[in-house]
């Protein structure tokens, strides 16, 4: 496995665990997200800086979700950028209701941290699990 794969499983067990501080650890100081912009609860757009996407980003989602993203492909491209497709996988906290949202990441690494990350995901099952 690339070292670059690492780095980047370790936040997918930091965002399965909702452990923010573990979040931040793998985070480029210039870390940079880009995420689909239908997201609900404000979390799409572009990001600069890990604690604005810790907090606009990833805990606003876990406001509003009990929810992780689970990693099913990995891929390295020729010029480093880890692929990783998979599903998201949890429930409203308001509804109860339970969701299902195919994701591809885009992942970039920098000096042994997360540089860089462009997200795209099913918006609509993130949504119909609010209603």
């Amino acid at each position: 496995m690339p070292a670059a794969f690492d780095v980047v499983s370790r936040f997918y067990h930091a965002a399965q665990a909702g452990d923010g501080a573990a979040i931040l650890d793998v985070l480029h100081p210039e870390f940079e997200a880009h995420i689909a912009p239908g997201m609900p609860c404000g979390a799409g757009g572009a990001f600069h800086g890990p604690r604005e996407a810790l907090t606009r980003v990833w805990g606003a989602v876990f406001a509003e979700y009990d929810t992780a993203p689970y990693a099913e492909g990995w891929h390295e491209t020729t010029d480093g950028m880890v692929v990783v497709t998979g599903h998201y996988r949890g429930a409203s906290r308001g509804t109860g209701r339970e969701y299902e949202a195919e994701f591809v990441h885009l992942w970039r690494v920098t000096d042994g941290l997360i540089s860089w990350l462009h997200q795209y995901t099913d918006t609509l099952r993130w949504h119909e699990a609010l209603r």
